[in-house]
């Protein structure tokens, strides 16, 4: 019965520092527009050249 238990409470404080370590993490990391997948999506220098119009000579 004993050994259950302690199964039991090593699962737990597992699960108790994953979920401590997923929420420091988050609150040091500051804040970013996008969606988090660095994939870029919310970088500034890529919204302004998307609202700039193409112009014939310049297509991408």
């Amino acid at each position: 019965m004993m050994s259950q238990q302690l199964i039991v409470l090593l699962i737990f404080l597992a699960a108790v520092g994953y979920l401590g370590r997923r929420a420091w993490v988050s609150l040091r990391r500051p804040a970013q527009a996008g969606c988090g997948k660095g994939c870029g999506c919310g970088e500034t220098d890529k919204l302004v050249s998307a609202k700039q119009p193409v112009s014939e000579n310049n297509q991408a």
